[in-house]
């Protein structure tokens, strides 16, 4: 069952998209559901990236280089504990998402895809985010989807949270059977 742990092979399930995506809320649901350890990609930013981010400034990759590092770095630390994870991160290109997967266990991305209106809609309504709106320009511009050889797959975000999770947990259950 996914919500259990694995003796073999731990999942570590990355939530993907653009600024306004939902990737927190999606992730929460999922952390509910399967009670997987979870952890806010947000929250492994150094403070020199989120200045420069709240000033709208797109990162470089320099500046993600590190950070990408830590998330994997904690993706590792709860594999070496059996643990299946589920962590937030842009992840918007492949490069990035081939350092996501650098860690142990089997990686596996959930793209949240939607429409440039839906995210640009949902980013002027938040008010608890360093992320301005500006930069969601910049963020699809850099947008990379999966490839057919990444495992993972892409949900459209214009549809309940709890309808994202229940197909994101069948997904999941699907790719484990491969």
């Amino acid at each position: 069952m996914l919500g259990e742990r694995s003796r073999v092979t731990s999942t570590h399930l990355v939530v993907m998209g653009v600024a306004g995506s939902g990737k927190s809320t999606v992730a929460a649901a999922l952390r509910d559901r399967l009670g997987w350890a979870a952890a806010e990609g947000d929250d492994f930013h150094p403070a020199a990236n989120v200045a420069k981010m709240s000033s709208g400034t797109p990162l470089t990759d320099d500046d993600r280089w590190p950070w990408l590092d830590l998330i994997a770095g904690w993706t590792a630390e709860r594999d070496a504990a059996g643990e299946s994870t589920i962590v937030t991160c842009s992840a918007l290109r492949r490069v990035y998402r081939d350092r996501l997967r650098t860690a142990p266990g089997r990686t596996v991305f959930l793209h949240l895809a939607g429409s440039r209106d839906l995210l640009a809609g949902r980013m002027t309504q938040r008010t608890d985010h360093f992320m301005p709106s500006s930069l969601l320009p910049s963020q699809l511009e850099a947008l990379e989807p999966l490839a057919a050889d990444e495992k993972g797959f892409s949900i459209d975000i214009d549809r309940p949270i709890a309808e994202i999770a229940d197909l994101s947990v069948a997904r999941l259950a699907h790719l484990a059977g491969e």
